[in-house]
């Protein structure tokens, strides 16, 4: 099996200087922290543990800066550099990994967090952002460029490109530094959408870009003991129609369960939509 790649991107652009807290951040703070954090070994041990639920399969994980650029794409199938990586990890989960990250990134501010499935029931019919997806279309000429064999790599054609999109499954998380300033936002993708929410919280807090300032979910009323920082994962398992609320409806498939409800996974389970 290949080694995995890790979270070095390329940084032939050039890194913003930090003047002060409110200076645009850059993809080397999301980088630096992915060194930090131990790399693609770190990711790769978050993805399919028995509390994320799930299939277990591997993931994609894309990462933006506060502009929307693309920082990296990292697999965690261990075929990076392999034309045929959609063979061991679903190929469309790419780009949608992309789409959930710039999700997180654009509706997300330093004082206000929004994950990609908060906005689940919100952009549903009748719901208050109907139609929000097409918005902000992914740019097509850009996100299906290259040869599969660089997906994944260093020289993977999404990097230092803003390709968009909107995607309201679970999976995308704005991050946040120790002074609680948005520095981007990651989209992970290639499990149920539940999954890759519990996935993106994990790496999330690996890279300590997790001072999350609020959100929707600040003040839940409900009690899934725990301590919520404001955008986790609601998961309604009523049946009851969740249009116009910020919750998502269970990922439950074939009796394998929604991941476990805690602080580990980011992930809220109720029946009162």
């Amino acid at each position: 099996m290949k080694k995995l790649t890790i979270l070095s991107f390329t940084l032939n652009s050039a890194v913003l200087a930090f003047a002060n807290q409110n200076a645009v951040a850059s993809c080397a703070d999301i980088i630096t922290a992915f060194g930090n954090a131990g790399g693609a070994a770190a990711v790769s041990a978050v993805v399919g543990t028995a509390d994320n639920g799930g299939y277990g399969l591997p993931m994609w994980v894309t990462a933006v800066d506060e502009t929307g650029k693309v920082c990296g794409v990292i697999n965690t199938s261990g075929q990076a550099g392999n034309a045929n990586i959609g063979n061991y990890s679903w190929l469309g989960s790419r780009v949608i990994s992309a789409q959930k990250a710039n999700t997180a990134n654009a509706f997300s501010l330093n004082g206000f967090s929004i994950s990609s499935g908060n906005l689940y029931g919100l952009t549903l019919p009748g719901g208050s952002l109907n139609n929000l997806p097409f918005s902000n279309p992914v740019d097509a000429t850009t996100a299906y460029l290259g040869d599969a064999a660089t997906f994944a790599t260093n020289s993977d054609p999404l990097n230092n490109k803003r390709i968009g999109g909107i995607n309201t499954f679970g999976g995308g998380l704005a991050l946040y530094n120790s002074s609680k300033i948005k520095v981007g936002a990651i989209g992970v993708s290639g499990d149920t959408s539940c999954t890759d929410h519990a996935v993106a919280w994990k790496i999330r807090a690996l890279l300590n870009l997790n001072h999350v300032p609020g959100g929707f979910v600040s003040g839940w009323s409900g009690t899934p003991g725990f301590s919520v920082l404001g955008d986790e994962l609601i998961i309604d398992t009523s049946g009851n129609s969740v249009a116009n609320t910020y919750y998502q409806v269970s990922c439950a498939h074939n009796k394998i369960s929604n991941p476990n409800a805690g602080a580990p996974t980011g992930v809220i389970i109720t029946n009162t939509p």
